[in-house]
């Protein structure tokens, strides 16, 4: 298993990223070539190498054209909506587009549950900026081209202090970040200044399969990013391209814990909003399961699978989005098959293909639904046709008949 994985003791932010990406390997004239693809202009990638305490590594800096956006300039305020439509309008495969605009919905929820505002009604004003439109579609052209199987990552450096915004001063970690790392480990106050940035966060919270600490990996190569200033502690991110330390092992396991609850009184309209909200919060499965109570009242058990780490919300909104009294809870430890993704080019479009292994063969694989739900939508066809036509290219490229 290929696995890339995110040492984050200083924290993140998306140039430094773009620099740990490059100095990990991804090709520097591949990158600025894709990042071409976007119909934006007045602006080009530096890439140089720095130092901070010591430490060597890549430096991306994002250089705007003083003719385009010199002293009096504006960026425009764009909404999510616009910068899906840029990206959309841009010739980036379909992978990136989509990892692209998943970043930056992540944090347009972050700022409307902050503010308090309808998510059409949010403008990205420093993230709307040139620069960070270039950092996370680059983050994501970066990530296509290694072509990891999973993505991990340590616990997040927050840092402290406060910092000044188009809002105002405002405490560090910022509002945005803290919101859209919610149920994911961090830690704050090592030094104080602003260690992740949204932009940084949103990357993360996207692309990263699993937290922890104590990953079993071996080491392959590793890249540094450089950021931009001196601290007490290297403003530095590093990422380790790696591979499982046990390539035998059929499966993997992690722990987690099982949250539930019987209802016999509840509207039976409402268990898809708890469902919903209680995925949207971290759970990683939810399932209903009917019983039959005293006095023989038909009745539901309501499941919910998730990292400890998101315990405290998944109690939160069973005990008021229900109306359950008692909940009980226990730890599980979930194994699971060693998992593969790979593309499958078919007449439709890009469909990703999720495998998973045992014994060194592959045992059964299952095409993306979100990737076979938009095809679907986009070329105005049941979803069954794009599943047969994922089934026929399979078949065409193992040679059966």
């Amino acid at each position: 298993m290929k696995i890339l994985y995110y040492d984050c003791f200083a924290g993140l932010s998306g140039d430094m990223n773009l620099g740990a990406m490059i100095d990990l390997g991804v090709d520097r004239d591949y990158l600025i070539a894709e990042l071409k693809k976007i119909p934006l202009k007045g602006y080009r990638l530096a890439v140089t190498r720095d130092k901070r305490n010591g430490i060597e590594g890549t430096r991306v800096d994002v250089v705007l054209d003083k003719k385009k956006h010199g002293a009096g300039y504006s960026h425009p305020e764009r909404n999510l909506s616009s910068i899906k439509e840029l990206i959309e309008a841009s010739q980036l495969n379909s992978t990136v587009k989509e990892c692209s605009s998943t970043i930056f919905a992540r944090i347009a929820e972050a700022e409307a549950e902050v503010h308090g505002m309808p998510i059409d009604k949010i403008h990205f004003h420093e993230v709307g900026a040139v620069d960070s439109i270039v950092d996370i579609v680059g983050a994501a052209l970066c990530l296509d081209y290694l072509k990891v199987d999973t993505v991990l990552c340590s616990t997040v450096e927050l840092g402290g202090g406060f910092v000044t915004c188009r809002h105002g001063t405002i405490p560090v970690p910022a509002p945005a970040t803290v919101e859209i790392l919610r149920d994911i480990p961090t830690r704050v106050g090592t030094v104080q200044y602003e260690t992740t940035t949204p932009t940084g966060a949103a990357i993360l919270a996207t692309v990263v399969d699993t937290f922890t600490d104590t990953a079993d990996i071996r080491i392959e190569k590793v890249g540094y990013g450089i950021g931009h200033r001196e601290m007490e502690i290297p403003n530095v991110v590093r990422v380790f391209l790696c591979t499982g330390a046990d390539e035998s092992k059929d499966t993997h396991s992690e722990s987690a814990v099982v949250i539930e609850c019987n209802i016999d009184d509840m509207n039976p309209e409402l268990y898809d909003h708890v469902m919903e909200k209680l995925f949207d919060n971290g759970a990683s499965d939810v399932f209903f399961t009917p019983i039959t109570m005293k006095k023989t009242r038909p009745a539901i058990t309501l499941s919910v699978l998730c990292r400890p780490a998101a315990e405290d919300t998944i109690l939160e909104i069973l005990f008021t989005e229900t109306p359950t009294l008692g909940i009980r809870k226990y730890p599980v430890n979930k194994i699971m098959l060693q998992r593969k993704s790979f593309t499958v080019h078919t007449q439709y479009g890009d469909v990703t293909v999720k495998s998973g292994y045992y014994k060194g063969n592959m045992v059964k694989s299952k095409p993306e639904y979100n990737d076979c739900k938009r095809i679907a939508r986009e070329k105005n066809i049941s979803i069954q046709e794009v599943y047969k036509a994922i089934e026929s290219t399979l078949k065409e490229n193992t040679g059966e008949s």
